[in-house]
């Protein structure tokens, strides 16, 4: 159970705000891939559809939700209150509309995405601004505050590089530079951003949710140290076009991620809870993917025929480690907030359910079994050009979206 914090305590309705609108982008986003997944199918990344689509996931879902899970988590784990709220509802709903404009703009008329891109990137720096005038008032500089503080400074840098890749589109601005900036942007989003990002809460969660007491925190260091060396290595290598410095940034970053699957494990084996929570449970098993996929992607390097396998390996990243992730954690979060909002003020007054009936954990296993299954069979199909194989696992993967959604939305009935 997430423990409450004395006076920190975030209005519900901010988070949730952010949780909602995303789970509505995650169900579009998943229709335009079924819609047009023959292109995909085929090796067509870079056309104006699976940009919107892309884009809707991670900005409209898994950025959103991220952003709702911090407005709740950072008071909880920094014991300090988030700076101000009023911004923070002005902040969602400038960020809210510059996604749903940036995405839209993007399937229709991708070269004049400038000025929604540049609304939803006020957007963003708004919530910038809002986590560090929040973390600056905490007393106590922790490892923590480096994995969320380096993950905001990506968040950052991966959009102004996506700001720039609309207006190299629109004006031929740096053309030479346009393949190096793409892939800048991509790993600052998913390796830079959303991990880091995960790695820093996963050491507040992990603890709180199997119990774990007396584990060592220094190889948390090692993992910040490693992986922020190999994004930056990784980056340089891209604009000098250098093998060699590639090769040593992704293993840099396998080296860090490594670690802290190990540390992870360590953490667990501390834990007083015997039987771990079924969607923890798959947020254990998000890392292990994790993990798998860096190694084939530093595997791949060696490959000459790396740019077939980079496709299909990123969609496996998003989908298996930083999806999974933050959905598995979601199913976490979402009930526990909801019970505090509603229920907390009951309790020795009148009869409350209990947090583990506020959802229901019977589906997790097969939902998010069936949720591996899909997103494999979509990798398989990206990687073999088999349209069929893609159109079932999408298939699948929507109807399984749209159900997590609605079971999150259910616990608001409750």
């Amino acid at each position: 159970m997430l423990p409450q914090n004395m006076g920190s305590e975030t209005n519900i309705k901010l988070p949730f705000s952010f949780i909602l609108f995303s789970l509505i982008a995650l169900v579009l986003s998943q229709i335009l891939l079924l819609v047009n997944g023959q292109l995909m199918a085929d090796g067509s990344f870079r056309i104006p559809v699976i940009w919107s689509s892309a884009h809707l996931l991670v900005l409209g879902w898994a950025l959103m939700a991220a952003m709702g899970a911090m407005y709740q988590l950072v008071p909880v784990a920094f014991l300090t209150k988030i700076w101000n709220e009023r911004f923070g509802f002005i902040q969602f709903f400038v960020t809210a509309i510059g996604i749903v404009s940036f995405s839209g703009m993007l399937y229709w008329s991708p070269q004049n995405a400038m000025i929604p891109g540049v609304l939803m990137l006020l957007g963003i720096l708004m919530f910038l601004f809002q986590m560090f005038m929040t973390l600056k008032t905490q007393s106590k500089q922790t490892i923590l505050t480096a994995f969320v503080g380096s993950s905001l400074v990506c968040l950052f840098i991966t959009i102004s590089l996506g700001i720039t890749l609309i207006y190299c589109l629109k004006t031929g601005f740096a053309a030479e530079y346009y393949q190096s900036i793409f892939k800048a942007h991509l790993l600052m989003g998913l390796t830079g951003w959303f991990t880091l990002l995960i790695f820093g809460f996963s050491y507040k969660m992990v603890p709180m949710f199997s119990l774990s007491h007396g584990f060592p925190m220094v190889q948390a260091k090692y993992v910040y140290v490693f992986y922020l060396s190999g994004l930056v290595i990784s980056l340089i290598s891209f604009f000098t076009n250098n093998s060699i410095l590639l090769k040593i940034g992704f293993l840099l970053l396998l080296i860090g991620f490594s670690i802290f699957s190990w540390h992870i494990r360590i953490i667990i084996k501390k834990r007083l809870k015997k039987t771990l929570d079924k969607p923890f449970t798959f947020a254990i098993v998000a890392i292990g993917f994790g993990n798998v996929i860096h190694f084939a992607a530093f595997i791949m390097l060696w490959n000459h025929d790396v740019n077939s396998f980079a496709g299909p390996l990123v969609y496996a990243y998003l989908l298996l480690w930083i999806v999974l992730s933050i959905v598995s954690y979601l199913y976490k979060i979402v009930p526990f907030l909801w019970w505090t909002y509603k229920y907390s003020k009951e309790i020795g007054k009148n009869k409350v359910p209990s947090l583990k009936e506020m959802m229901n954990e019977k589906i997790v296993t097969p939902l998010f079994s069936l949720f591996t299954v899909a997103i494999l069979l979509v990798f398989f199909a990206l990687t073999f050009h088999i349209a069929i194989l893609f159109n079932i696992g999408q298939s699948v993967l929507s109807i399984v979206f749209i159900i997590i959604a609605i079971s999150i939305l259910i616990v608001l009935k409750k």
